[in-house]
């Protein structure tokens, strides 16, 4: 009783305060309400009420939000637009003329313009309705799946016809027609140079003459033809490729008996696939034994080096490439260096602990992030700026996702931690601003308890509230 009768008074006493109080006492009222410049660029930013609402400002950048259910991004300088509503639940991305509006990557509403900016529009209900309206009617399309539809630059295919699928169905592949009955089963193909046919899985073949290409630079390239046949797929495989130029390649598989590879600059043979396989690539300079494939395999050369014996040891690595595991996922290590790019990553049960670090190497600065899951993630970027945050369910598991950090980041973040030394900026929040503190050069300013305590120290001199009540103000020294 003695605590709530306290906690009433100075609940009571608060409010008087702040009725009395200047606007900008407003600004720091911890877990309920508090407005603080950005710590690692320019901006400003607002929280209110925790976790639950913030606004903030960015150069051109607009974002508010209502975590975890709702957010908003503007940026009227480059055209974008985006929020999201439950997110992955329902979104929306708009970047200059390009749209997207989708609930559950199911149910979706997409548009853009094209070279001539034109305005197209397209509506998906995936897997079933497929549409798009165009101002150029050669590229309006309607799609009733299974029963009769036509498509354009869909499902990986410059153009798709079907009636009754999977009965009859025709696809465009740049120059390649495949003309498809009672899909996968019987197929005719053709195209430049091309002919070919399947009776899946008894039978198929497919020809291909040597023809030309003019690349983008203006040149002409030749494109290898090929001979292709299967008997009992996957049975028995055969195929020689490259033919017309000067690295024709034959394979040939009985599985799972034997299979080989003849080429100029590779050679594969395999016995009782996938136990015993032996290459040799005189093209990238090394050879490799695989028994069995993947768990064993032993490489050496110029070109790759590996030791593996999954899941108890594995040592891979070339000139740009280096792969390193021990009992996987238990530890694993990657390595990409091509000046002027390293970039280095350490996990430990895969999404448990990570480490990763890319480094320029001719100025030798760098980018970092660590994630130890679910308890913090910890960011450095390329001009020293750093930021810790505890906790982090999702952070780990989906590093690249502005949305989870929009979105559901403020909910769990109890702790943040900003530093930029190059502004000599710093900044510390416990439970969404009960405990705040920020730092520059000139300015000290610490908030605790929703604001009953605040201080703050510039140029100018010291200043202490209490119950947003000034009991002290001093004046700096006059040098």
């Amino acid at each position: 009783m003695k605590l709530k009768a306290f906690a009433i008074c100075s609940f009571g006493i608060a409010v008087v305060a702040l009725s009395q109080a200047r606007a900008a006492d407003w600004l720091h009222a911890g877990f309920l309400y508090d407005d603080f410049q950005l710590t690692l660029e320019p901006g400003h930013r607002t929280e209110a009420l925790g976790p639950l609402f913030y606004s903030q400002e960015r150069d051109t950048e607009r974002i508010w939000a209502l975590p975890p259910l709702f957010s908003d991004l503007k940026d009227p300088s480059i055209q974008r637009r985006e929020y999201d509503f439950g997110y992955p639940v329902v979104t929306y991305r708009r970047y200059g003329t390009e749209w997207r509006w989708q609930l559950i990557q199911v149910f979706s509403f997409a548009g853009g313009g094209n070279q001539a900016e034109q305005q197209a529009r397209r509506f998906t209900l995936f897997p079933l309705y497929f549409q798009q309206r165009s101002p150029e009617p050669g590229q309006n399309y309607t799609a009733v799946v299974p029963f009769y539809g036509h498509l354009k630059n869909r499902l990986f295919k410059d153009e798709i016809e079907f009636v009754m699928f999977p009965i009859f169905a025709e696809t465009h592949k740049a120059d390649v027609v495949t003309d498809n009955y009672l899909y996968p089963f019987y197929h005719v193909r053709h195209g430049d140079g091309l002919t070919g046919w399947q009776l899946w899985p008894i039978t198929g073949q497919e020809h291909k003459d040597l023809t030309t290409k003019t690349n983008g630079f203006g040149d002409v390239e030749k494109v290898g033809g090929y001979d292709s046949r299967f008997v009992l797929w996957p049975f028995y495989l055969t195929k020689l490729s490259g033919i017309g130029t000067d690295d024709p390649d034959r394979q040939t598989a009985v599985i799972p008996l034997y299979g080989y590879e003849r080429s100029p600059k590779r050679d594969v043979t395999t016995v009782v696939w996938p136990f015993f396989s032996h290459i040799t690539d005189r093209e990238k300079k090394y050879s490799e034994w695989q028994t069995p494939w993947p768990l064993v395999e032993f490489a050496k050369g110029e070109g790759k080096t590996t030791k593996r014996v999954w899941p108890f040891y594995s040592d891979s690595h070339n000139a740009y490439l280096e792969s390193r595991w021990y009992l996987w996922p238990v530890y694993k290590f990657n390595r990409v260096h091509s000046d002027p790019l390293d970039r280095t990553r350490m996990r430990i049960l895969l999404f448990l602990y990570s480490d990763t670090k890319q480094r320029n190497t001719q100025t030798g600065t760098y980018q970092g992030r660590k994630d130890f899951w679910p308890l913090f993630t910890y960011k450095h970027d390329y001009n020293g700026n750093t930021r810790l945050q505890i906790f982090a369910p999702l952070e780990p598991i989906l590093p690249t996702s502005k949305s989870v950090e929009r979105d559901y980041s403020p909910v769990w973040s109890v702790w943040r931690a900003e530093n930029n030394p190059a502004t000599g900026a710093s900044s510390q929040s416990l439970l969404w601003n009960l405990y705040r503190r920020d730092r520059a050069p000139d300015t000290k300013k610490c908030s605790l308890l929703f604001g009953l305590f605040q201080y703050q120290s510039d140029n100018t001199g010291k200043r202490v509230r209490l119950f947003y009540i000034p009991v002290l103000r001093t004046k700096a020294a006059a040098h």
